[in-house]
C-alpha cells in the first residue's frame, strides 16, 4: 500500500500540470517513464518476449569465444577443411621464407604455425613443384641432346604428381600415427596434430622448385649442388621440428625415426633427379635418317 504522502506529492504535480495547460493552452506534455517499463510495454504490443529479439546464435558465439572453446565442425564436412584456406599472403609468405631459411633451434610449428596450420601453401606447392619437375625434364632432355624428338609426355605429370602428392600425405600420416602410439608409451613426448604435420612437408618443399629449375642446365655438378643445398635446408627444417617430439623417447627409437625422416627426404629428391633429368636414349640415326630399306633378293 502506497503512504498518504505519496498520494498527496502525486496529486500535487496533477494540480501544477493542469494549472500549466490552462495558462497555455498550445502547450504539449510528455509522458516520462522508466526506461525499463516502456520497452516492455512495446513488446506486449508487438506480442513478444523480452528474450524473443535476442539472437539465440549470436550468445552462443559469444559464449564460445569468452571461453576460449569454440566448437569444430566434423572432419568429413567441407566447413572443417575450409578453415585450413583461412590464410593471408603475408603468413604464407613468412612461411616460404622460414621453410627456406631455417634458423637453428627454431621449431618450425611453434614459430611459424603458432596452432594454425594451413593447406593452402601446401596444396601449391606441390603442384607448383609437380609441373615445375615435369616441364624442366623435358626442357633438359631437349637440350642434353638436340636431335631429340620432343614428344609431350603426359604421364611425366601423373608420375610426378603421384610421388610428390604421396610423399606430402602418406609420409605424415605415418609420421602422426607412430608419434601418437610413441606418445601413448612415453607420456612426456611432444605431440603434434596431423594438420601441423602435413603442413611442415607442405612447406619443407619449396626449396626444391628454384632447385628444379637450375636441373634444366645439363651441368652435372650444378645439378648435384643445388641437390645438397635443397637437401640440406629441406631435411633441416624437419629436424629442428621434430628431434623435440622424439628426443624423450629411447636413443634407437628416436635415431631410427629421424633417420627414416631424412632417408624418405633424399629418396625423393634423388629419385626425381634420376627419373625425370637422365640422359635420353639416342635416336638411332638409320631410324632418323629414313635410311631403313627392305632387304633385295637376288635371282
Amino acid at each position: 500500500m502506497a503512504s498518504t504522502d505519496d498520494f498527496q506529492f502525486q496529486f500535487q504535480e496533477f494540480e501544477e500540470a493542469g494549472n500549466l495547460l490552462g495558462a497555455n493552452r498550445d502547450a504539449t506534455t510528455i509522458s516520462i517513464e522508466d526506461d525499463e517499463v516502456k520497452p516492455q510495454k512495446q513488446r506486449r504490443v508487438s506480442g513478444m518476449t523480452p528474450g524473443d529479439d535476442e539472437d539465440p546464435l549470436a550468445d552462443d558465439d559469444k559464449t564460445e569465444l569468452l571461453s576460449g572453446q569454440k566448437k569444430s565442425a566434423p572432419f568429413w564436412t567441407f566447413p572443417y577443411y575450409q578453415t585450413f584456406f583461412d590464410v593471408d599472403t603475408h603468413q604464407v609468405k613468412e612461411r616460404i621464407i622460414g621453410s627456406v631459411l631455417p634458423w637453428p633451434g627454431k621449431n618450425f610449428i611453434h614459430l611459424h604455425l603458432r596452432k594454425n596450420p594451413d593447406l593452402y601453401g601446401p596444396f601449391w606447392i606441390c603442384t607448383t613443384l609437380v609441373f615445375a619437375i615435369a616441364i624442366s625434364g623435358n626442357i633438359s632432355s631437349f637440350l642434353v641432346q638436340p636431335n631429340y624428338k620432343y614428344v609431350p609426355e603426359f604421364r611425366k605429370v601423373t608420375i610426378a604428381a603421384t610421388a610428390i602428392y604421396s610423399y606430402a600425405s602418406f609420409v605424415p600420416l605415418a609420421l602422426w600415427g607412430l608419434l601418437l602410439w610413441r606418445n601413448n608409451k612415453v607420456m612426456n613426448l611432444v605431440s603434434y596434430s596431423f594438420m601441423e604435420i602435413v603442413c611442415v612437408y607442405g612447406y619443407s618443399l619449396s626449396i626444391y622448385i628454384p632447385a628444379v629449375v637450375l636441373w634444366i642446365i645439363p651441368y652435372e655438378p650444378l645439378r648435384w649442388c643445388s641437390i645438397v643445398v635443397a637437401l640440406c635446408l629441406s631435411g633441416s627444417v624437419l629436424m629442428l621440428t621434430f628431434w623435440p617430439a622424439v628426443r624423450d623417447d629411447r636413443l634407437r627409437v628416436a635415431m631410427a625415426i629421424m633417420s627414416a625422416i631424412l632417408a624418405l627426404n633424399i629418396l625423393l629428391a634423388i629419385g626425381s633427379k634420376a627419373y625425370f633429368f637422365s640422359k635420353p636414349e639416342p635416336v638411332l640415326q638409320a631410324e632418323s635418317a629414313g635410311l631403313i630399306k627392305a632387304p633385295t633378293t637376288s635371282m
